[in-house]
């Protein structure tokens, strides 16, 4: 009798806490705990609503001169490799000498599972024809993300409007995703914020000012001492407001970071920086890989 009465009890009580657990406030229970962030989270490219993640994988270093110094099956393997850590963000170019290795490389990954972004260089008489070249050396129907490539000039929306016309087509054809503009000039980053045609931006952002954005139109020269990276975040701010895709290049200084303090700082203030969805750096080996993705985590966990 007192064994079934204590079990009655028993389950009486339980079930009251549990009913009480089920009313009490949020605050009382414990807010549960924020997703944990690392550097191959699946994230949203601004208002396109394109995934791709976190960290993507350069193949530019030197116009993708160190990369096809790994040779094609080393540069494959580099590219898998990268995919299993979980990188699934291929940053290409036309004007890359890795760009007709891409095919090989991503063959025999999902294709729906990728975020490949590439870039047109100045302004071809066909440009319909020139993006549709992407597709058949890449070998895929579309390209998730095309950019106008390398811009330096502040009147750039007016003299490449050809250009941008074309994308816009082949946004409708399909055959591109999304559209934007890699920027090297302050000048030139400034009209396409202001611009409401550009969807996705790369830009050039280190705490260092190394091959950053400056007054000049130009890309950057030999003796470049770096420039204040204040005016860019500005921009950064500005993209954001609007809902643009927003990357970061150059997180290295184009390779100049030579230094693991450099990489570190470089890291932890992109990391710090809320406007940007993705950042890209060009890999030359695994070890690469695995440095960037561990610094990243590091200051995801602590952002200090």
């Amino acid at each position: 009798m007192n064994s079934h009465y204590s079990r009655r009890q028993f389950l009486k009580h339980s079930t009251l806490a549990a009913g009480a657990m089920a009313l009490a406030p949020e605050g009382l229970l414990g807010a549960q705990a924020p997703a944990k962030r690392t550097a191959v989270d699946e994230v949203t490219l601004g208002k396109t609503g394109i995934k791709l993640s976190r960290l993507g994988m350069g193949t530019g270093s030197d116009s993708g001169r160190k990369q096809t110094a790994l040779g094609r099956d080393g540069f494959t393997k580099l590219v898998h490799y990268a995919y299993d850590q979980g990188i699934r963000y291929i940053d290409c170019a036309q004007s890359y000498v890795t760009f007709e290795w891409i095919a090989d490389a991503i063959k025999g990954l999902p294709r729906e599972k990728l975020f490949i972004q590439s870039k047109i260089s100045g302004k071809p008489a066909e440009v319909l024809a020139a993006i549709d070249r992407h597709r058949k050396v890449f070998n895929t129907d579309y390209v998730d993300s095309m950019l106008v490539h390398c811009v330096v000039r502040n009147g750039w929306t007016e003299e490449l409007k050809p250009v941008m016309d074309a994308f816009d087509q082949a946004k409708e054809n399909k055959w591109i995703r999304s559209k934007g503009v890699s920027c090297h000039s302050l000048p030139a980053l400034r009209a396409s914020v202001a611009s409401d045609w550009t969807e996705v931006h790369l830009v050039r952002v280190n705490p260092q000012g190394r091959r950053m954005d400056g007054v000049e139109e130009v890309m950057w020269t030999p003796t470049d001492p770096g420039h204040d990276p204040a005016p860019v975040l500005d921009e950064l701010k500005k993209m954001r407001a609007k809902g643009r895709g927003v990357i970061g290049m150059k997180i290295m200084g184009d390779g100049t970071f030579v230094n693991a303090e450099d990489r570190e700082k470089s890291i932890r203030f992109a990391m710090s920086r809320p406007e940007l969805d993705a950042i890209v750096i060009g890999f030359k080996s695994t070890d690469e890989i695995d440095e960037a993705i561990q610094r990243m985590n590091s200051a995801l966990a602590s952002p200090a």
